[in-house]
């Protein structure tokens, strides 16, 4: 997959790896019997991640008849979280492929990172759901942000 793929990355565990952020607000129907955050909800917070990454308006794909779907996400839990509180979400491009790129996430409730994920993220065609390489204004705006 990877066509840009940097060699030497700083951990996904530390805040500094990061250049963009989104932040989420805990809510008690996060939680699960045991009194922390399930697990299922850092999959949001990768979501979450995701969304504030891709809101520029130079990817708004939808005039060109092209979208991107989700085909992966893969999480490492490294601490516990409960409510109420707050994370912060950062986000770095680790590589883009003919037509899929892959992001990193760190989960952070203060200092401490309490999970990590990978999302890759496919480029489809609207009308046959097909993946498709990627445009060149998105491989342009996408490779000026891979983390170095």
């Amino acid at each position: 997959m990877p066509d840009s793929a940097p060699t030497t990355l700083p951990p996904a565990t530390e805040r500094s790896s990061y250049t963009s952020w989104a932040y989420e607000k805990l809510r008690l129907g996060d939680t699960d019997r045991q009194g922390h955050v399930n697990n299922a909800v850092f999959a949001t917070f990768a979501e979450t991640g995701r969304i504030e990454f891709m809101r520029d308006d130079l990817l708004t794909l939808d005039r060109t008849g092209l979208g991107f779907v989700v085909v992966r996400v893969e999480i490492d839990f490294r601490g516990e979280l409960h409510w109420p509180g707050t994370v912060d979400i950062g986000t770095r491009l680790l590589a883009v492929g003919r037509t899929s790129w892959r992001l990193e996430h760190g989960v952070f409730s203060g200092d401490r990172c309490v999970a990590t994920a990978v999302s890759v993220m496919v480029t489809i065609d609207g009308k046959t759901r097909r993946s498709t390489p990627l445009p060149d204004v998105l491989r342009t705006w996408l490779e000026a942000r891979v983390a170095r």
